[in-house]
């Protein structure tokens, strides 16, 4: 089934750059009423008109480790547009280090911003999407299916928005609710630059070339389309599919070629 995105209210969080600010264009380019949740506020309200004129785009400042940040951002959705089709859970950070160096506040940040920020966003939105039969959406990676090393928090915690998704979807499937769980590979943004080394502060540089990457635009107009069809799962790349076959299907292998694959990364960590 097919389904057109012109007039839906769609919120997304971590819209000030990468995917989610690609994905608030996509859908504006498409007649959605946007919503942009980050914690740039500023930044979000320079970028507003490149997603939509100011009757269609609400920006909202959400820090999505604040349960009362998420519950406002429901509210004021709610406020201004009457309603909610979509909620994307795009928010996310990374991380770069052993987990034998690591101070373990990094995987609890990683975990209140990817997991809990998912958990309380859908809590409050979730009955609104119902009432409109509407999309939720956890933007989550390969690294959900197939573990990266030195990435325990993020593969942790990309783990779980899956498993909390994949739970919901049963929970509701008389309900008319669609949720997606969006994979993305490597896609070509700042998070790598963001991600937390082990002392917790960014590293500051990618240690790949984001030139060679699926660009964001080219995952938001995924993203749409996976919209439109109302699907419940997508996998991007062909090196994603790739790694998550061989990961089902031969695990231990899929062990020694990422192993390989990281150890080849400018500054590994298993250098």
């Amino acid at each position: 089934m097919k389904t057109s995105l012109k007039d839906k209210v769609i919120i997304v969080t971590g819209a000030s750059s990468g995917i989610g600010l690609a994905s608030s264009r996509q859908f504006g380019s498409e007649g959605a009423k946007v919503v942009m949740a980050a914690r740039s506020y500023d930044r979000m309200l320079a970028l507003a008109p490149s997603v939509g004129d100011a009757e269609h785009v609400l920006c909202v400042k959400c820090d999505v480790t604040v349960e009362e940040d998420c519950k406002a951002l429901i509210e004021k959705t709610l406020e201004r547009f009457g309603r909610i089709d979509v909620l994307v859970n795009n928010a996310g950070i990374s991380m770069r280090a052993m987990f034998a160096d690591l101070d373990l506040q990094v995987i609890r940040r990683l975990m209140d911003v990817n997991f809990w920020g998912t958990v309380y966003c859908s809590k409050y939105a979730l009955p609104h999407l119902i009432g409109s039969k509407g999309s939720l959406v956890g933007v989550i990676s390969i690294a959900g299916y197939s573990s990266l090393p030195a990435r325990t928090g993020y593969s942790a915690s990309k783990f779980a928005v899956r498993g909390f998704l994949d739970t919901l979807r049963i929970e509701h499937l008389r309900d008319g609710l669609n949720v997606l769980v969006f994979a993305p590979g490597y896609t070509a943004s700042n998070v790598r630059n963001a991600a937390l080394t082990a002392d917790g502060t960014p590293q500051g540089e990618t240690p790949l070339d984001e030139g060679k990457l699926m660009s964001a635009e080219a995952c938001a107009r995924q993203l749409s389309r996976a919209l439109r069809r109302r699907r419940p799962q997508v996998t991007l790349t062909p090196l994603g599919r790739a790694s998550v076959f061989t990961r089902n299907a031969f695990p231990r292998l899929m062990d020694w070629l990422t192993y390989r694959f990281i150890a080849r990364e400018s500054g590994s960590p298993f250098q």
